[in-house]
This record gives C-alpha cells, sequence and structure tokens, in this order.
C-alpha cells in the first residue's frame, strides 16, 4: 500500500505544480482578483475528474486480457511522464499578463481542466494503469493512490494560490524552479517503471 501511497503523492505534486492552463488560471486569477478566486480554480479537479477516472478505468479494464495492447499503452504513459518531466525540468517562471475581468473562478477552471488534453492522457495513460494493477494486488491500493494523488494535487494547486497572493515572487523565484525539477527527475524514474512494465507485458505475449 506504502508504494502506491507514494505514487500518488509523487504523482500529485508533480501535477499540482506542473504548468499547464489548470496552473496558469490558478495564478491568473489570483493576481486578477484574490487569492480565494485561485483557489476555486484549484479545487476544479474534484468536480471534472470523476467522469475521466471511471470512463478511462473501465476502458483499460476490459483490455486487461491483450498483453500486447497493455503493453503499448505502458510505453505511451512512460513517453507521457518524460514528457511531463522535460517540462517540469526546463520550466522557467511563470509570466501571467492580468487585467480587469469579472470573477467566476470555479466555472473557469471547471473548464479550462475539462477542456484540457492532459487529464485524459494522464488517466488513459498513467493512472488507470496503476488503478489496475493496484486493484489486482490489493484492493485497498486504489484508495491509497487515489487519496494520495488528489490530496497533494488539490493541496498544491491551493498552495500556489496562497503563495501567489502573498507574493508575486513565488513564480518567479527559484523556489518554484526547484521544485518543479526536482518533480521532474521523479517523473523520469516513473517513466522508466513503466517502460519496465511495458517491457513485462510484451514478454508475457
Amino acid at each position: 500500500m506504502l508504494a502506491y501511497i507514494l505514487k500518488g503523492i509523487v504523482l500529485g505534486i508533480s501535477a499540482g505544480f506542473s504548468p499547464g492552463p489548470l496552473s496558469a488560471l490558478v495564478i491568473k486569477e489570483t493576481l486578477q482578483h484574490n487569492t480565494r478566486a485561485g483557489m476555486l480554480v484549484g479545487l476544479a479537479p474534484l468536480v471534472t475528474d470523476a467522469p475521466i477516472v471511471l470512463l478511462s478505468y473501465f476502458v483499460l479494464a476490459h483490455l486487461t486480457g491483450i498483453s500486447w495492447l497493455l503493453g503499448g499503452i505502458a510505453f505511451v504513459g512512460a513517453l507521457f511522464l518524460g514528457y511531463l518531466g522535460y517540462e517540469s525540468i526546463t520550466i522557467k517562471p511563470l509570466v501571467v499578463e492580468t487585467g480587469k475581468t469579472r470573477a467566476n473562478s470555479l466555472l473557469r477552471g471547471v473548464l479550462a481542466n475539462f477542456l484540457s488534453p492532459n487529464p485524459y492522457l494522464f488517466w488513459l495513460t498513467v493512472g488507470s494503469p496503476l488503478m489496475i494493477t493496484a486493484l489486482q494486488s490489493n484492493a485497498w491500493n486504489l484508495p491509497a493512490f487515489l487519496a494520495g494523488f488528489y490530496m497533494c494535487l488539490i493541496s498544491c494547486k491551493l498552495l500556489m494560490a496562497y503563495l501567489t497572493g502573498k507574493s508575486k515572487a513565488f513564480i518567479t523565484g527559484r523556489a518554484f524552479l526547484v521544485i518543479n525539477r526536482i518533480m521532474g527527475i521523479l517523473l523520469f524514474i516513473l517513466a522508466a517503471l513503466f517502460v519496465r512494465d511495458g517491457v513485462r507485458f510484451f514478454i508475457q505475449k
């Protein structure tokens, strides 16, 4: 169970601080309005992710007997994690132009997250395979993984809004870069583990 909690924590922190439409919107809403507006955006995954997670899981659950296909999905997941790791390592301080707009922050966050391809790619190629293996090994591993992931994902988005609201220097400073680069290295390690799993699926074939 501990292994799945740790995987959830690593992926959750990486998703929480990684560059993307939702992170940019968290910062933008915080700067344009206030910390509360940014935090509302950060809560968007709690609204949008349930149908994405369930759909991805049931699609892959029906493919568990096709080893070569699961191996291919593992390789795609490794590529996606590698891409996220590269983005995290090479990230530059975020710059968000601000202007006067009306706040409807939670709705904006829901739309940004639901229309972004990142959640779909993540759950189809990374999250759902981990959920399936978690259930196969121990029924408690699945809630452990999801709890670790979403607690860290949401906490990091809220922390990003809070720190941005307190000091704009956070998104232009060294700490933001260091966090992302450390998580980028961990994502590369997870990508290597997915490559290993992909090879195992093809050997089983």
